[in-house]
């Protein structure tokens, strides 16, 4: 029975997740794109890479993988971040401000979509069945994805009741490692890169 080695990347820091912008898809910070380079000497070699098809986990990909050299990324749908429905591109703070009561909402209950997209519970089902497939492989796999697909990775890895979901910190370019085998999953928590 082989062994699968996942290690998780949270995308490099922009505008956007400074701002706590719902599925904000900016640009990388320059800075952040150069540690992203620099980081990329520290990851394990990976013959198979993953990333959420959004811009800014392409852009850390790419520059992470230009230590490691071209590889191609695949960016399987099940990466896909949150769908936060009417706050994508808002701030935290707008949606606080003009839906108080549905913020509470959501963040209290992990079924709820006020904001008409998908609940918590179907990202961390989406995550959790696409993570528990790559056990059939086994090896290797780096992953760079969206902070709330780390959060689901890790919630169903350590089969964690949907609250917990908010108390998993993931500060940007950071890294996670899984290991699994057997329906098991095993964490090792979170190191800065770079």
């Amino acid at each position: 029975m082989t062994t699968t080695r996942v290690t998780l990347v949270a995308p490099a820091l922009g505008r956007d997740l400074r701002e706590a912008r719902f599925a904000g898809d900016g640009p990388l910070d320059p800075a952040a794109r150069a540690a992203a380079t620099a980081a990329g000497a520290e990851l394990p070699d990976a013959p198979h890479w993953f990333c959420s098809p959004t811009g800014r986990c392409r852009d850390t990909a790419r520059a992470l993988r230009a230590a490691a050299g071209p590889r191609p990324v695949a960016e399987p749908p099940a990466l896909t971040g949150l769908d936060v429905g009417r706050w994508r591109g808002r701030t935290l703070g707008e949606v606080s401000a003009d839906d108080p009561a549905g913020l509470t909402a959501w963040l209290a209950d992990p079924a709820a979509t006020p904001h008409g997209g998908e609940s918590l519970h179907a990202l961390r089902a989406r995550v959790g069945t696409w993570l528990d497939a790559l056990t059939d492989e086994g090896g290797r796999v780096l992953v760079v994805a969206e902070p709330d697909v780390v959060r689901a990775a890790l919630a169903h890895a350590l089969d964690l009741p949907g609250p917990s979901f908010w108390r998993l910190d993931v500060a940007p370019l950071t890294s996670v490692d899984l290991s699994g085998r057997s329906g098991r999953w095993n964490v090792r928590p979170g190191r800065p890169l770079g």
